[in-house]
Formats: C-alpha cells, sequence, structure tokens
C-alpha cells in the first residue's frame, strides 16, 4: 500500500509557475482592443482580478468590454476565437511547435528540480488552474519535462473559485478522503479567486487542514507600492500568507516538520480565528522541526533550486 503523502501541495499555474504578463494578459488587452479600441492599463486587469470573479480571462474580457461601455458585446465564441488568435497564433489543439502567439513570451518561474524536491519530502503536487488544457500541458510537459501531472484545468471543473476541482484533485492525491487525519492541503496562487477557493474548500469540508498561501504576480514585483496594495487584497480575501516568490515557498518547506502545525495551523484546528492573517516573505512562521537526517536529506533534493534560470535575465 502506498505511503500517504506528508502533504498535498497545489499550484496555479499562471503567475505562480510562469509569467503571463505578456501572454495571457497582453491577449486581454489586445482581444479588448480588437473590439473596443482601447487598450486597458495593467491595473485595470489587477483591479478586475482583484474582485475575486474573474478567474477566466474571455469572460475578462467579456467584462472590461462591457465597463467601457461597448455595445452590442460579442459573441464568447467569438471572442474565444480573437482571443486564442493572440495567445497561441494557432490551433490550439495542434501541433505547439506550429504556435507563433503570445504563448512564446512566458518566462517559468520555476524549473524541474523544484518539482523533484517535493517528490523527495514525500509531497505530493498537483496543479488547478483555469487555463486552457492545451496551455498548461505545454508548460508543464513540453517545458517542464512533468510526466502525466495531476492536474486540472479549464473544462475539467467549474471556474475557481468554485472548489470542485480543488477538493477532487486533492482528494486523488492524498490517497483517501479529506477530513480529520487527512494530510494537509496547501494551495499557492495569485489572485484573490485562488484565495477563495480554498475559503470554499475549507466551507465544504471543514474538518480537513487546508492552507491559502498566496503570492504577487510577476509583473508587479518592480513596483512597491502597487504590489504591496496587491498583497493586501489578498489577505483581506483570506490568504494565511503571502510569500516572496514560488520558489521561496520550497526553501521555506526545509524548516516544516511534514507540514508541522503552527499556530496558525493551530488556530485553523481548534476554530480560533482571533490572530489576523500576516504577510511573510517565507514561512518560518509556520515552521516546525525536522529531523537533522530529514532536513539534510531535503537540504540536498532542494539544492539545484539555488540556480539562477538564465531565461529569467535574459
Amino acid at each position: 500500500m502506498p505511503t500517504p503523502p506528508q502533504a498535498v501541495v497545489l499550484f496555479d499555474i499562471d503567475g505562480v509557475i510562469r509569467d503571463v504578463s505578456a501572454s495571457y494578459r497582453r491577449a486581454i488587452v489586445e482581444t479588448v482592443h480588437h473590439y473596443g479600441g482601447q487598450r486597458p492599463k495593467p491595473a485595470a486587469i489587477d483591479a478586475l482580478k482583484g474582485e475575486g470573479c474573474w478567474n477566466n480571462d474571455w469572460q475578462a474580457s467579456l467584462e472590461l468590454l462591457r465597463r467601457l461601455g461597448h455595445t452590442p458585446l460579442p459573441a464568447l465564441e467569438a471572442l474565444v476565437a480573437v482571443f486564442d488568435s493572440f495567445y497561441f497564433g494557432g490551433d490550439p489543439a495542434g501541433d505547439p511547435g506550429l504556435w507563433r502567439g503570445f504563448i512564446g513570451q512566458e518566462p517559468l518561474l520555476v524549473q524541474a528540480p523544484f518539482f523533484a524536491s517535493l517528490t523527495a519530502a514525500n509531497l505530493a503536487y498537483g496543479f488547478v488552474s483555469g487555463s486552457e488544457p492545451p496551455s498548461c500541458r505545454y508548460v508543464l510537459q513540453t517545458r517542464l519535462g512533468l510526466a502525466d501531472p495531476p492536474l486540472i484545468a479549464m473544462g475539467d471543473a467549474p471556474d475557481k473559485p468554485d472548489p470542485t476541482g480543488l477538493l477532487r484533485l486533492a482528494t486523488r492525491l492524498a490517497g483517501a478522503s479529506l477530513g480529520a487525519g487527512a494530510p494537509p492541503v496547501a494551495y499557492l496562487g495569485d489572485t484573490v479567486a485562488d484565495v477563495l477557493t480554498v475559503q470554499r474548500a475549507r466551507a465544504q469540508c471543514p474538518d480537513q487542514l487546508f492552507l491559502s498561501l498566496a503570492v504577487a504576480p510577476p509583473h508587479l514585483h518592480g513596483h512597491p507600492e502597487a504590489r504591496l496594495a496587491y498583497e493586501a487584497k489578498l489577505l483581506e480575501a483570506g490568504a494565511d500568507a503571502v510569500i516572496a516568490s514560488t520558489t521561496k515557498l520550497l526553501s521555506s518547506l526545509q524548516h516544516l516538520n511534514a507540514i508541522s502545525l503552527n499556530s496558525l495551523v493551530l488556530r485553523r484546528l481548534t476554530g480560533d480565528t482571533s490572530a489576523p492573517n500576516t504577510r511573510h516573505h517565507d514561512l518560518d512562521a509556520l515552521a516546525g522541526t525536522w529531523s537533522e537526517q530529514e532536513s539534510d536529506a531535503f537540504s540536498a533534493a532542494i539544492a539545484p533550486l539555488e540556480q539562477i534560470d538564465p531565461e529569467l535575465w535574459q
């Protein structure tokens, strides 16, 4: 019988695994311009995403057009075709080698050793994304080299913040029903919708330990004031911690003892919500301790993560 994981760690993809500021977000901008003649500013898209109900970029594009006063609004099917022509620049179901769209401008925010370190630490991982399946498979399998990664993508479950997809994948990876005694489930996302997804998962499965972890999307990292404001919205929505980057999550996990239950987790278990959520640059505030042997093994597993990714510095 397989050993149950120490914890289940689920990831959003856009803004967490890859930078989509020049791809998906640009496709929103160009789709709105195609129909409405105006290009929404990044702050306008951030504000829309901050409402927590526009995780689907097709629907977000329609909503921006509506707010611009564009009438009549295009049919969704027509808008999707325009959007995908910008994003994929080819047949989404075809050969990725023939794609010429914005999808070719997505710097990776992690590398394959990131996931090897999770496996080495007996952490089961998967992905819950609102992106189209071909796009998800391209980044996870073709670019990162992950074989058959556990994935819930657009169309596999209702759009976030509905927690159906998260709960389904978490149950599969935990190897048992969620609830008391099941491994903790952490979800790392970059939008209010991601945070609300965890909140709603808690409501549906109150005996299960969930952690809502959040990170600001990469396009805000060079703008401290805007980033702080965005992170504040994530915390206000209910994120348990905002961390500096996806890779910072992994380096912080070496301090955790099987996702040890720190004061935050204990509050979740006891129902004490008196302490406010906080912004963390790592997960030290959540930490327990490993044995020396476990710590040495984990440190060796994540050593490749200390290497610089040349793609991010081009």
